[in-house]
């Protein structure tokens, strides 16, 4: 993991994406493997030795590097997998990603998962980040050995000069063609997994959290969902991580492609409810060694790399035989389908959809970006000379799509949302979705609170099975409801699927 610089000062607007990755159904789903710790920690030692060999290190430029491409590169080709050895340039030497694609699977479909694997120059590297390297190196050699047909395509990846500033990441990325990268449906990160004071964090694709860089591009929560289940199905917590561009995820998503992944800590310092949380030393580094010569094979939680080996396994099965959901209904809102205002009691910011100017008091409230493209529904749009200006004021706004007729099975609901509000909001403001058919469900509502609330995108999924076979229109309200008081909402990429 490169050092803390800055973070990513925004997530880039996305095209609509297809179907977002989403859980497989028991019938659909193979069951995931146990990887063997065993073996990772064979690769662990392959990799200490070859820095050993090489002057203590793994680094972009040095043979330490290449040796260990070299090693993975052909473990994976006795392996089955259709492999490439990547270069590129940078700060006057050859750089080298390993690219493995395992045959089959929709090829408009893909799944990556990645790791970073080189050192910095001071060691050998072994938990940042050779033990992400090796946990999907394992990973994908029992893909071979299990003969996996995925519904997906799967493609492997190990990144140069991570430590650098993501430049082995940022070359693939940005080398793809858009068609390319347009195929690529999510991306899985590991890097760090096997600290040894371990924390069990997932990077947090819906912003539930509220920290830092805001949601992953659309598809990111459900990736964050299926790593959750695993670590809730072994009874271990897990806490959200910030997508603060310390890691390869960011190319993907500065290009619109969902994220997610495990992180176990570098030189942040557990807390003592961290500690009552995990287990561990309070007060101590999650990993004291983080880019030491002492970050060697010693330097790893055994306990902690096995179960994210055993998650990135299952994220992979899971993900990759899933069948894939099929959309019934979305709106980007780039074009007009038909949303009606319903007449409320609200005096300004009604519901409109536009491209939003951007307002601010005491932080952001209405937000001027997008989750995708120039257009959101937003309540009134423009920005005026203060926040207050076209704020939703008055009572109850309202707007409804056109009737959405819905098949018979499962039906998931998801959007991109956002409320705001000053300090002086109540618990009669809110943001509200329903869904009405023969009957009415709200299926998202935040309520207000005297607090200050800053605009920041979240995603949203709702199971709105209870209406398949009907046809219906999806609401969504917003009000100001009790004394005058400072309210700002958005929606963005609303999306049935079944």
């Amino acid at each position: 993991m490169r050092p803390r610089l800055l973070t990513l000062a925004a997530i880039l607007a996305a095209a609509l994406l297809p179907a977002a990755p989403s859980h497989a159904s028991g019938a659909s789903a193979l069951a995931p493997p146990n990887i063997s710790l065993e073996n990772v920690k064979a690769h662990l030692s392959q990799l200490q030795s070859i820095a050993t060999a090489n002057g203590g290190n793994r680094a972009h430029g040095r043979p330490g590097y290449l040796a260990s491409a070299n090693y993975v590169k052909g473990r994976l080709d006795a392996a089955g997998f259709t492999t490439t050895l990547q270069s590129f340039s940078y700060n006057g030497a050859t750089g080298y990603n390993v690219i493995a694609d395992w045959p089959g699977g929709d090829p408009n479909d893909v799944l990556m998962v990645g790791a970073h694997l080189d050192s910095v120059t001071a060691g050998p590297g072994i938990n940042d980040n050779g033990s992400g390297s090796a946990a999907i190196l394992e990973t994908a050699l029992e893909v071979s050995r299990q003969g996996l047909a995925p519904a997906k395509h799967l493609r492997f990846a190990w990144w140069g000069a991570e430590e650098l500033g993501l430049r082995g990441s940022s070359s693939y990325v940005t080398n793809l063609s858009t068609t390319e990268r347009s195929k690529i449906k999510g991306y899985l990160n590991f890097d760090m997994v096997g600290s040894p004071n371990p924390g069990y964090f997932v990077y947090d694709g819906d912003n539930s959290d509220g920290v830092g860089s805001g949601p992953g591009p659309a598809g990111s929560a459900q990736l964050e969902r299926v790593l959750q289940d695993y670590f809730t199905s072994i009874g271990v917590p897990t806490r959200g991580t910030d997508f603060d561009g310390r890691s390869d995820y960011g190319p993907f998503i500065s290009r619109g492609i969902p994220a997610g992944g495990t992180f176990t800590g570098a030189e942040g310092v557990k807390t003592s409810a961290q500690a009552s949380l995990w287990g561990g030393t309070a007060g101590q580094a999650f990993d004291a060694c983080y880019h030491r010569s002492c970050d060697t094979t010693s330097n790893v939680n055994d306990t902690a790399l096995d179960r994210n080996a055993d998650a990135i396994a299952y994220a992979v099965w899971t993900l990759a035989t899933a069948t894939p959901p099929v959309a019934v209904w979305s709106d980007d809102f780039e074009t007009d389908k038909g949303w009606t205002v319903v007449p409320g009691t609200a005096t300004t910011g009604t519901w409109e959809r536009g491209d939003p100017e951007a307002t601010s008091s005491s932080g952001a409230k209405q937000l001027g970006t997008t989750v995708s493209g120039t257009n959101d529904l937003v309540t009134g749009r423009l920005a005026g000379s203060s926040a207050g200006d076209y704020d939703v004021d008055g009572g109850t706004t309202s707007i409804q799509s056109p009737p959405i007729t819905l098949p018979a099975g499962s039906l998931s609901l998801s959007l991109s949302w956002y409320l705001a509000h000053g300090s002086n909001a109540t618990s009669a403001d809110f943001f509200r979705v329903r869904i009405v058919g023969g009957t009415t469900a709200t299926v998202v509502q935040q309520l207000g609170a005297a607090s200050n609330r800053d605009g920041a995108w979240s995603t949203a999924t709702a199971d709105i099975s209870a209406f398949a076979g009907q046809t219906v229109r999806v609401v969504i309200e917003a009000g100001d409801e009790s004394t005058a008081s400072l309210v700002e909402a958005g929606v963005d990429d609303v999306r049935i699927t079944r």
